[in-house]
């Protein structure tokens, strides 16, 4: 057996709808600026950005598993005064490769899950205005809350579903994955080309836009058609 000469970090794992089983959590992806709505709220063209990508840790300082039926409290970050809600579609990778085609991407994906990428817009625009890499805006602790993995079978059209996040029971974001500006296909076919994608990748889709501050105290909940929501309580 190998030692090592330190502990060996924990694998993070994601409930799975319907079993007792965890899916293993590798590396954590993210599409910026994947809805137009988001993208303009954002001041960029949807019409002319072909899709970027940025990284969270995959460890369990970052991503935190949301249980169904519960509020998860989730700390509010330091160095920050702007935290901003992001609601998303996560994708699960069951299948790895690189320079996947767009009509093969669906035969890659394991399931699906509501996921918040929670950003500190003002260390994001700092570092964006600087013109230094997001991490300190998108990677911190608990960035990334993740609800139930429903497998692909059984989450229904999800290439149609709707997509919406409440504050304090008020609604904020909502849309459709139909209203992605790359589809869930072809961001793993674009992505595949940059990384060869492996079981146990996340990737977060994109949010729509409505996204806004959020202070300590206030509830969010991320909905998906076919799939668990997540509320979150910030403390």
């Amino acid at each position: 057996m190998t030692s090592y000469v330190i502990p060996a970090h924990d694998i993070v794992g994601l409930p799975v709808a319907g079993t007792s089983d965890l899916f293993p959590v590798r590396r954590v992806y993210c599409v910026g600026r994947n809805y137009a709505g988001h993208a303009r709220e954002m001041g960029s063209d949807p019409e002319r950005e072909p899709p970027f990508f940025f990284c969270k840790p995959g460890d369990a300082q970052a991503v935190v598993p949301a249980a169904p039926n519960r509020v998860l409290e989730l700390p509010y970050p330091p160095l920050t005064n702007n935290l901003h809600y992001e609601c998303e579609l996560v994708v699960a990778i069951g299948r790895g490769g690189a320079n996947i085609a767009v009509e093969d991407a669906a035969s890659h994906i394991f399931g699906y899950a509501v996921g918040f990428d929670m950003t500190r817009r003002d260390l994001q625009f700092k570092m964006r205005d600087a013109g230094r890499p997001w991490e300190i805006g998108k990677a911190f602790d608990f960035s990334a809350p993740i609800g139930l993995i429903h497998r692909a079978e059984e989450a229904g059209d999800i290439n149609h579903a709707a997509i919406q996040l409440d504050v304090d029971g008020v609604t904020k974001q909502s849309s459709t994955i139909s209203h992605l500006i790359w589809s869930i296909s072809e961001t793993i076919a674009n992505l595949s080309t940059l990384f060869t994608l492996a079981p146990g990748d996340l990737i977060f889709s994109g949010t729509p836009e409505g996204v806004g501050a959020v202070v300590r105290g206030n509830v969010l909940e991320g909905k998906v058609d076919g799939l668990s929501p997540i509320t979150v309580k910030l403390v």
